[in-house]
């Protein structure tokens, strides 16, 4: 009969993980989805690496998730002008209010329409101006690129903007 030693049940333990990786390769052919990763190098050549397969280099547009936008207020006053940023899906940047931002501009998304989008051509617009703020808001918004000016102008203008506060700010004179 033989001892059992530390060092025999190591080389017994090693036996048996190689057994289990080598295994999977005499049963028959490497799986498609196999292809190019450690497993695939494992089952062809009936050993396991010393070292994983690097992973692919990280794309600059793969690093940031969710949508991202860039709010930039001019002639609004006090702190509401100035370039903000808002990540949302998961929330983040430096706007003041993100949760409430991302959830405004949540709720005006609907499926087949631009959440900022100008004010319909032809409309009838009262003619009452808001003040002299504009916004311009950049980014990526549910898969879509982003480029809206906002305005205070008329009355379809105000409207337009005051839909998105807090994501732009709020200028209606009962909020000053």
């Amino acid at each position: 009969m033989f001892q059992v030693t530390p060092l025999r049940r190591l080389a017994v333990a090693a036996s048996a993980a190689c057994a289990a990786v080598v295994a999977p390769s005499a049963t028959g052919p490497v799986p498609a989805h196999a292809t190019g990763t450690a497993e695939a190098v494992t089952a062809v050549a009936g050993v396991t690496p010393l070292t994983p397969l690097s992973p692919p280099p990280v794309r600059e547009e793969d690093q940031v998730s969710g949508d991202h936008l860039t709010v930039t207020v001019r002639h609004a006053g006090g702190r509401a002008d100035g370039t903000f940023e808002v990540y949302c899906h998961p929330g983040g940047g430096s706007h003041p209010d993100v949760g409430s931002a991302c959830r405004t501009v949540d709720r005006n998304t609907r499926w087949g329409r631009d959440a900022f989008a100008p004010a319909p051509d032809g409309g009838v617009c009262t003619m009452r101006y808001g003040g002299p703020a504009t916004a311009h808001v950049t980014g990526r918004w549910a898969g879509r690129a982003v480029d809206a000016t906002y305005d205070r102008s008329n009355g379809c203008q105000i409207e337009r903007w005051d839909r998105l506060v807090p994501l732009l700010p709020d200028l209606r004179p009962a909020a000053r």
